[in-house]
């Protein structure tokens, strides 16, 4: 079985619910990954998630028997520290969320303080408090800009769905009444930046992911083909609800991810 559309000749992979629950390796990941290797066609892993570097995220999926390495992750905390580096080259930024995110912004030369920030970026913070909440409410409402890592609700994890940047996100816009600019997906930023990894038109992309509101919305919008499987968020049982709710349709659905497999590279590899 090889049937795509033409012209895709590079695939930008989500990881949350698409290659991974948490700590246990979806059927199938390690499979897809080394076939497309061992056939030499491009990809890169693009996360919405923000708590971990490219190197963590390597190394989390090394530790699974997935095959990666750091060059070949772009997640919306780099993405979101380049963005901010190129509008406002050292800013003074308000950091709320994890390590990925604070080493993106350093490694960008943007300055991180406690008070007063020109710009308050925020992830997925798993310490986020009450405190953190009115801190970043003053701020914004002081006139700091306020950017997004990722509008996720809601991730998936080994042992059910939990909240994601997006929910943090919520009690933020409606404690300083400010709209936030989103880096990860749906949003353009993040799309942009893998797809200038590659080197290729977003024509010859093709997005694959487990989230029609995020990856596949994603895709559709920055001019990808989507490939979606139904290992995560979206499942055969909520398809016909998420179709509705994102106003997208994947070109592809896959059942599982040796059909993603079977339809890229074929029954070999």
């Amino acid at each position: 079985m090889r049937i795509l559309p033409k012209g895709w000749k590079a695939y930008l992979i989500d990881l949350d619910g698409t290659l991974y629950h948490g700590p246990q390796m979806i059927p199938g990941a390690d499979e897809l990954i080394s076939a497309l290797r061992a056939q030499r066609i491009p990809f890169l892993f693009v996360t919405n998630n923000s708590s971990r570097t490219p190197e963590e995220v390597a190394a989390h999926l090394k530790a699974m028997g997935i095959s990666a390495q750091a060059e070949e992750v772009c997640t919306s905390a780099v993405a979101a520290a380049k963005y901010i580096a190129e509008e406002q080259p050292g800013c003074k930024v308000a950091a709320i969320g994890e390590t990925g995110l604070i080493k993106a912004l350093e490694d960008a030369g943007l300055q991180i303080v406690l008070g007063h920030p020109d710009v308050v970026v925020q992830g997925i913070d798993r310490h986020f408090t009450y405190e953190t909440l009115t801190r970043a409410a003053r701020w914004i409402r002081s006139g700091a800009r306020y950017i997004l890592t990722n509008p996720d609700l809601l991730l998936p994890s080994q042992d059910g769905l939990m909240p994601g940047a997006g929910t943090i996100s919520a009690a933020i816009q409606a404690a300083s009444g400010v709209k936030p600019t989103v880096i990860g997906k749906p949003a353009a930023p993040l799309m942009d930046f893998a797809i200038a990894q590659l080197g290729l038109e977003a024509s010859e992309v093709a997005v694959i992911g487990d989230n029609l509101n995020t990856d596949i919305a994603a895709g559709k919008h920055a001019g990808c083909g989507t490939i979606l499987t139904l290992t995560g968020v979206t499942t055969a049982d909520n398809l016909p609800d998420y179709v509705k709710s994102s106003g997208v349709e994947a070109d592809v659905v896959c059942r599982d991810l040796a059909e993603v497999r079977e339809r890229i590279c074929g029954n070999r590899g």
